[in-house]
């Protein structure tokens, strides 16, 4: 067997979703292996086990007071080089959290009070540890499934370096406001506006003729180029710096063509060579 790989971090975040899209990558995985177990896991696991070529460990808070155990576990590794082993935490903002949980009506591990933000408060001080030692970090704030799997399948399956820096896209209308949490801003609004024309006021920048509207005259494209090299200087200082979200907004009026255009185009340029999470919102599209 080659490298363990522990997959842990807050619940809700999408360990559910990972390891069955690491087993549909040919990983045997374990979920909620009680700690004391672990040790003797990872031993059989490396001793050779011919149908154990990779595996994936599960553990989250559930283990309550246990996981202090698995702290001296991986010390032990660590010191002895017996095991190797990789981390991957997955996060998501308090605000997302607590939306899961509401709409899938289920109870925090730890809201002993009822409250689910006093759980995941308590949660992230006991996970604090774990998500420093993670050499993978994956926020899923804003990541449909699908985007989650994609980012999984380019880290363990097709073995892309991986920097743990989650750059989202988020397409917006001013009209509904500016994003809250964008870091970076550009308005599209000198771009052809396809509102005015009847047959593409009611369709999105996700369809090719809507595209090629705001694509017509050769601006789009100028400005999509100075965009992405742009981003290309900028991001691995973000990077360096340790930022590890970066939200880039970009604005038209309603929010449904030209921003939408642009949004797809630049994830489209930057998931060619993306070494960071990547994932794309669009927040008013469908107003």
């Amino acid at each position: 067997m080659g490298k363990l790989l522990i997959v842990t971090g807050m619940s809700g975040a999408g360990k559910t979703v990972a390891l069955k899209s690491l087993e549909d990558m040919g990983y045997y995985c374990v979920d909620n292996l009680p700690i004391p177990l672990v040790d003797k896991f990872a031993e059989l696991a490396a001793e050779g086990n011919e149908k154990i070529e990779k595996a994936a460990l599960g553990i989250d808070i559930r283990s309550g007071g246990e996981l202090k155990l698995l702290k001296e576990i991986l010390d032990e590794w660590d010191i002895h080089g017996k095991i190797h082993y990789e981390i991957l935490f997955l996060d998501a903002s308090d605000e997302v959290l607590i939306k899961r949980f509401k709409e899938t009506r289920r109870a925090h591990p730890l809201s002993r009070d009822g409250r689910v933000e006093t759980g995941i408060s308590e949660e992230r001080d006991d996970l604090l540890w774990l998500r420093n030692r993670a050499e993978v970090i994956i926020d899923t704030s804003r990541l449909l499934t699908k985007e989650l799997r994609g980012q999984l399948s380019n880290i363990f399956e097709k073995n892309r370096q991986y920097e743990n820096l989650q750059v989202t896209i988020v397409s917006f209308g001013f009209k509904y406001g500016i994003p809250e949490d964008a870091d970076l801003l550009f308005d599209v609004r000198f771009l052809p506006n396809p509102y005015y024309v009847t047959e593409l006021r009611r369709h999105t920048g996700r369809e090719q003729a809507v595209r090629d509207y705001v694509l017509r005259g050769g601006v789009a494209d100028t400005f999509l180029g100075k965009l992405v090299d742009m981003l290309s200087f900028l991001i691995p200082y973000y990077i360096e710096e340790g930022k590890n979200q970066l939200v880039i907004g970009i604005g038209c009026t309603g929010g449904k063509h030209r921003s939408v255009t642009i949004a797809e185009l630049l994830y489209q340029a930057l998931a060619e060579t993306a070494e960071y999470g990547l994932g794309i919102d669009h927040r008013d599209a469908e107003r």
